[in-house]
């Protein structure tokens, strides 16, 4: 995927958020998961363009701030449904960005190195809304380095 297309897509995904561009949960936060997913994957070995489709993706169809029920799996669907048009992936890559973003809020961790690495990604940084990343809920060594130590 060429840095162009990536931020054609980019901004198809942003203009369709429906919580707006300073949401919590919006483009600031998917730069932050993309920082944090790309320095992980220095040590993780994750697939770095599913990581970076997962850091756009997996709150892309939030429709509120609060409890959203079902957000991952519409973000996944998002990506699905832009797959082909604005991204190409091999299947096998789908199928990790769309565990990745369907499971991000519901499990606790995953032994894939690339799903591990989105989930630790999105977790570095709760911060955000008050919360201090914690290392018991990071699925690599080092996002649970990074939480221990903290990712300023």
């Amino acid at each position: 995927m060429t840095e162009q297309n990536f931020n054609n897509l980019w901004r198809r995904v942003s203009d369709q958020f429906q919580c707006g561009t300073d949401s919590i949960h919006g483009p600031s936060h998917w730069k932050h998961v993309a920082h944090n997913g790309l320095l992980l994957a220095t040590k993780t070995g994750a697939d770095i363009t599913v990581v970076r489709l997962f850091a756009l993706f997996h709150d892309a169809q939030r429709v509120n701030e609060t409890v959203d029920r079902g957000h991952g799996v519409r973000g996944a669907e998002l990506a699905a449904s832009l797959r082909g048009s604005l991204f190409d992936i091999p299947d096998a890559a789908f199928a990790l960005l769309h565990a990745a973003c369907v499971g991000h809020t519901d499990k606790q961790h995953s032994t894939d190195p690339t799903i591990g690495t989105c989930w630790d990604a999105d977790r570095l940084d709760l911060d955000r809304v008050g919360i201090i990343p914690d290392a018991r809920f990071m699925s690599t060594a080092y996002g649970k380095k990074m939480a221990r130590c903290g990712t300023q």
